[in-house]
């Protein structure tokens, strides 16, 4: 993070540069690391062993819940509360509350130790809803909701095509290549070369795609986020909230359900993370790169990034405290 700023603010044209090309409306070099980060960790995913996942209601249902009623809520109520007198501000997080993590969610769970099964399939179930969803519930946070509650409403027109674009492009060519490599290197070498001898060697791009996703994407960003700190302070309350919020009430709800630790982790981390490439691509398509919505998405990595890395080490100590048979 602090690499990409400072690349940002000191080398003169470089976010022209990196932003010249996009795919669905994201930056190609954020766009290649995020699919060289979710690759590995996706072609770890035992496919065959999903159906166990599937069947299990309470984690799809407690999933649903979380991502698409409490999430939006809890982000609509933070950035009321907390931002009364910045609408833009508080319109881009809003934003970012709607937009449900499909890419760095898989990181973050596998660090932890989570189900990547759990994780696979939960991804790909909100990934559905966030296409049909999505531009229902920002007229309904925007639009409707304050109406009812007799405060400032907001106009804004998402384009379901760029949300489909980006679940179809940041999902689906990873979750196929993963599927893929597992299922001809199994076929030709086994399972146990697969996993012993191939998921080793690659296993470490994933991270390499992180670090990448993360320099690149701050570096974009660097002159927005270093000229506002006094804003940026400002968004990073809500935000900062919101996932402690989020984790904590998920991890409360997955383990009074009996989840077990691995589901756990999975449901915390998918209920806490947010699709910010999505977020930062919908705000600037429809406020403007220079407008304060885009400046607010643009801060959900900035404290998602170490906050969800933090929570990692949260969730592994609370493995050996309250589940201690994991």
């Amino acid at each position: 993070m602090g690499v990409g700023l400072l690349l940002g603010r000191g080398v003169p044209g470089l976010d022209e540069a990196l932003a010249a090309v996009e795919i669905g409306s994201v930056s190609l070099p954020v766009a290649l690391g995020l699919l060289l980060m979710m690759y590995p960790v996706l072609a770890k995913v035992r496919y065959s062993e999903t159906g166990r996942v599937t069947g299990d209601r309470r984690l799809l249902v407690s999933s649903l819940v979380l991502n698409w009623v409490v999430g939006p809520a809890v982000m609509f109520s933070l950035a009321w509360l907390l931002l009364p007198d910045q609408p833009e501000y508080r319109t881009g997080l809003v934003i970012v509350g709607l937009a449900r993590c499909i890419a760095m969610v898989l990181i973050w769970n596998d660090l932890s130790c989570g189900d990547r099964e759990a994780a696979a399939v939960l991804v790909a179930l909100n990934s559905v809803f966030q296409i049909v969803a999505f531009a229902a519930l920002g007229w309904f946070y925007l639009q409707v909701l304050p109406g009812w509650l007799g405060l400032p409403t907001t106009s804004a027109d998402f384009s379901v095509g760029a949300i489909l674009v980006s679940v179809l492009v940041f999902l689906g060519i990873p979750l196929a290549a993963g599927y893929l490599t597992r299922v001809v290197g199994e076929r030709r070498r086994g399972r146990v070369w697969y996993e012993s001898e191939f998921l080793p060697r690659i296993g470490p791009f994933a991270l390499y795609g992180l670090l990448f996703t993360i320099v690149v994407l701050f570096a974009l960003q660097g002159e927005a986020v270093t000229s506002r700190p006094g804003d940026v302070a400002r968004i990073a309350l809500p935000l900062l909230a919101y996932f402690l919020v989020m984790f904590a009430g998920s991890f409360a709800l997955g383990r009074a359900l009996g989840l077990g630790y691995p589901r756990t982790a999975t449901l915390s981390f998918t209920a806490a993370g947010n699709n910010f490439e999505l977020a930062i691509a919908v705000a600037i398509g429809t406020f403007g790169v220079s407008s304060g919505q885009a400046l607010a998405g643009v801060v959900g990595p900035l404290i998602e990034v170490p906050v969800l890395v933090g929570l990692v080490y949260v969730a592994l100590w609370a493995r050996g405290r309250f589940f201690p048979a994991s």
